[in-house]
């Protein structure tokens, strides 16, 4: 019996799942416009997802739906207490801190230098850079609400797949018993499952880095009497998300900070905390957090970041990093798998069922 071009091309296994991975990709990028609900919503269920693994390691008997139900009302409890309560002392914070940090460049030393500036730069060029940076602004805050409705959106939809966890599960494995299309989903499977290993894993870790380095600056900036502390921590927490260059990043308005409060000697104390912190976060958070197999040379790193920030934003300094380790556990460069994948176990068993 002659062999069709088509039954060649599913027989080639790297070609076609190649050929599975540009398709996913163009499909993710025509629906680029819901990319923000489209990450929330993958980063949500995987942490409620490892939640609920995590709890039933220890108590097997208590059901999922349960653990779903529970942490979503103390999710909900939180949101509800931090809008009462944290969100006014934290817009309050942050206008203090934007206060001190009109005031650092309204001081004489830096009005010495804005003078020096204005010889070589024109008044227009200054005007023109105002005008964009209040675009820049008026944005952000258009943006606010598109991303707070993705949140919103990412929360339900996470809700209701780990609430029925166990049948979303069987229903999508019967997928795989189409006779049609049943290779395509096998390949889909193979490369959900990569992803879900590859960028899960280095998402949590990085989030684990990121609560640590907080927590730690956090109780460095109280014990030096500086204000805000709220509002810097959660700066802190947002830059620590970006992989290695975020504690860098958070040291520009530390030390800004820092020096309308107690002039340079504060912006010493803040150099030697973010050292300090970088050598703990690079020798102690990432092997602990973070296995050996996901490591990147600090050049691949910024690389990876630069382009990131470049095709994709914001979010690009968040998922750069996972999605570029997500590409060498495809090439199988490097791979964060702890265990062989069973999409072999499950071809055997829908092949039996077939029969």
């Amino acid at each position: 019996m002659e062999v069709t071009l088509w039954q060649k091309f599913k027989n080639n296994l790297h070609l076609r799942r190649s050929a599975v991975l540009l398709a996913i990709i163009l499909i993710l990028y025509l629906g680029r416009s819901m990319m923000n609900t489209i990450l929330l919503t993958f980063i949500f269920t995987y942490l409620i997802v490892h939640l609920i693994k995590s709890v039933q390691k220890h108590f097997s008997k208590i059901p999922s739906k349960l653990i779903v139900a529970v942490t979503y009302l103390v999710l909900i409890a939180l949101i509800y207490l931090a809008a009462r309560y944290y969100v006014p002392v934290l817009v309050k914070q942050i206008t203090k801190m934007t206060k001190s940090v009109i005031a650092f460049y309204q001081s004489d030393d830096v009005g010495w230098l804005m003078g020096q500036v204005h010889k070589y730069v024109s008044d227009k060029t200054i005007s023109a850079q105002a005008k964009n940076s209040l675009a820049a602004i008026t944005a952000a805050l258009k943006g606010f609400g598109s991303v707070a409705m993705s949140f919103f959106m990412a929360l339900v939809l996470s809700f209701f797949y780990t609430i029925e966890l166990d049948d979303m599960s069987r229903f999508t494995r019967s997928f795989l018993k189409s006779d049609l299309c049943g290779w395509l989903f096998e390949d889909i499977y193979y490369f959900g499952y990569k992803f879900t290993n590859t960028f899960g894993v280095v998402l949590q870790a990085q989030f684990l880095i990121a609560l640590c380095n907080t927590g730690l600056t956090m109780i460095c900036l109280a014990i030096m009497g500086m204000p805000q502390v709220f509002a810097l921590g959660l700066m802190v927490f947002i830059c620590s998300l970006v992989p290695v260059a975020g504690v860098i990043i958070s040291l520009i308005p530390l030390s800004i900070v820092a020096y309308s409060v107690g002039g340079i000697s504060d912006v010493i104390y803040i150099l030697i905390m973010i050292l300090v912190l970088h050598t703990l976060e690079t020798y102690i958070l990432n092997p602990k957090f973070m296995s050996s197999k996901t490591e990147l040379p600090i050049f691949y790193t910024f690389v990876v970041l630069l382009l990131g920030e470049h095709f994709f934003g914001t979010w690009g300094l968040i998922v750069g990093v996972p999605i570029f380790t997500f590409f060498l556990d495809i090439l199988g460069v490097k791979s964060t798998e702890k265990k062989q994948l069973p999409i072999k176990k499950l071809q055997k068993k829908v092949v039996l069922k077939r029969k």
